[in-house]
């Protein structure tokens, strides 16, 4: 690996994460190796980020005149996680922007006290008319800043 190259992240335990949503493994999920084909962890990180922003009332995706676009993703994996193990997804923010967020996901298979998986994605806000980004409103940015967490030494006193 050459200086420029980020590590790699390994897994980390449940304590790095600040918020945390079940997820649903499905039948559908399973590829042919019989584990949840990797496509698919993209989709757990957008039903945990997105959900609980809806959850915490401030992502209202009809009507809301602010959205978030991803813009960047990625995701290593470290253990396989197969249908039908519960998963808990934990979530943290790495980033706050005046319009992005970087968002660092980790995925937990079935009580196990560290990720089979993490990764992350970032959002920039953007008006849903014009698609232009827009500075965070304020009730967003307060959830937002409540995720902020430091992986080594787990949630930040708030």
């Amino acid at each position: 690996m050459s200086s420029n190259e980020p590590s790699r992240r390994g897994p980390e335990p449940r304590g790095a994460y600040a918020a945390f949503r079940p997820i649903t493994t499905r039948w559908m999920d399973n590829d042919v190796y019989g584990h949840v084909n990797n496509v698919v962890y993209y989709s757990f990180f957008d039903t945990a980020v997105n959900g609980l922003l809806m959850d915490a009332g401030v992502l209202d995706i009809h009507q809301g005149e602010v959205i978030g676009l991803v813009v960047e993703t990625q995701c290593n994996y470290f253990a396989p996680i197969a249908f039908p193990q519960p998963v808990a997804a934990g979530v943290r923010v790495a980033h706050l922007g005046r319009s992005s967020v970087r968002y660092e996901i980790g995925l937990f298979a079935d009580g196990a006290p560290d990720s089979a998986a993490a990764g992350h994605f970032v959002h920039v806000y953007v008006d849903r008319a014009t698609r232009r980004p827009v500075p965070l409103p304020e009730p967003l940015k307060a959830v937002l800043k409540s995720w902020i967490v430091n992986p080594t030494q787990g949630t930040q006193p708030r």
